[in-house]
């Protein structure tokens, strides 16, 4: 039968008002840099890898925290909503037209790609775990449905732009050898709730290198569609080999067309963390739809407005021992908390089995098919004004 324990009680409500650790957000690479770095990072991996074998399933796998910046993966997604300068989202909702709104959600898409770190990952998130966090009318709660496989399922509501954001991501990295690929499945849904309109997004592979060249990269395809309006997007990431130039590094090429005639509108070229423009194929104008230094430097550190609505599950209280240690850099004290976050979930995991319970999410209905993968529906039409709150 199903829990009545929905969410996992890491600490007292007293310790929460206290013990919420915020850290800067990920922003572009030189910035990110600064704040998070650890020693000898390419020697340490590949010493705590040299027993994973070619094609493994490395969603089990722990990271010393050595390895880790001192945030959570739920925050790193909630990050790539909040964490902008840019109010990208209300230019999406309120484009004059399809076509500029539509390129505005590419634009938006485009920013969601955050600099990743060589050798530094976030915490793989406990079941239960959530993170709930504010930006002006904007309320974006994130929670951990699924430990074993990791779905993370995200809610953003913005009642004055009148949009709802629906995310269902869940990771698998396999080691490659010589270099470790994530693919990220589920989908985005953005939808323009006056407008009728929903935007459909995937991700693309998340790829870290060892050899010849360490480095970590945004790879692939992505794809945005409108079935409403007809427009469709297909962008391809490139990122960087041993042997390619300044040019091909993280780049974005693609175009925008109609779906029903395959008739190209714009082309799309540029660098994800520089500058993007589309090219309007009727008249040749070219146009700067992203600025990366514009959107994503300088990004404002989330802050508690309200201790006391603070959950026991939010994320930055979970992990603020072990982020503690890490920004003061003692890794014992860090390996000792977050062994004991670890411990906890498993006794609760057992604890369950023993009582023959199954663990129900707070905020979202979740199911699984093998045609369609995992799906996250939230249980509330809005989300509520968040405790934490990104300065304006």
């Amino acid at each position: 039968m199903p829990s009545d324990a929905q969410t996992p009680q890491m600490v007292t409500e007293c310790d929460v008002r206290s013990t919420t650790v915020l850290t800067a957000p990920l922003s572009l690479e030189d910035e990110s840099a600064a704040n998070y770095r650890a020693p000898n990072i390419l020697q340490r991996i590949l010493s705590i890898l040299k027993d994973v074998r070619p094609g493994s399933d490395l969603t089990r796998f722990q990271l010393p925290p050595l390895f880790n910046i001192p945030k959570s993966q739920l925050q790193c997604f909630g990050e790539s909503l909040y964490c902008i300068n840019a109010d990208m989202l209300s230019r999406c909702a309120n484009g004059e037209s399809a076509f500029d709104r539509f390129t505005s959600v590419v634009a938006w898409n485009i920013s969601t790609l955050r600099p990743p770190m060589f050798g530094l990952a976030p915490y793989n998130p406990i079941l239960g775990e959530t993170h709930h966090v504010s930006r002006g009318s904007l309320n974006v709660l994130l929670e951990q449905v699924s430990h074993h496989p990791p779905v993370s399922a995200l809610q953003a509501t913005d009642e004055k732009d009148n949009l709802e954001m629906i995310w269902c991501h869940y990771p698998v990295p396999k080691f490659q050898g010589i270099s470790i690929e994530t693919e990220v499945h589920g989908k985005r849904q953005l939808k323009f709730l006056n407008k009728g309109e929903t935007y459909v997004m995937n991700s693309p592979k998340l790829v870290i290198r060892f050899l010849p060249k360490p480095g970590i990269h945004w790879l692939g395809n992505v794809t945005v569609r409108c079935q409403e309006t007809g427009l469709e997007a297909e962008l391809c990431i490139g990122g960087n080999s041993f042997l390619s130039r300044w040019a091909n590094y993280r780049s974005i090429k693609g175009k925008i067309f109609m779906s029903s005639s395959l008739k190209t509108i714009y082309e799309i070229n540029g660098h994800w963390d520089r500058t993007v423009t589309i090219k309007d194929t009727a008249n040749g104008k070219v146009t700067v739809i992203y600025n990366a230094r514009e959107a994503i430097s300088g990004l404002k550190t989330p802050f508690v407005k309200d201790p006391k609505g603070v959950l026991p599950s939010e994320s930055a209280v979970v992990w603020s021992g072990v982020s503690q240690s890490i920004l003061s850099k003692c890794w014992e004290k860090a390996r000792e908390a977050k062994t004991a976050v670890e411990e906890k979930e498993r006794e609760l995991v057992k604890e369950r089995v023993s009582k023959g319970e199954t663990w129900v999410p707070k905020h979202f209905t979740v199911s699984y098919t093998k045609e369609s993968g995992w799906d996250c529906l939230p249980n509330h039409k809005l989300v509520p004004p968040a405790p934490i709150v990104v300065p304006s």
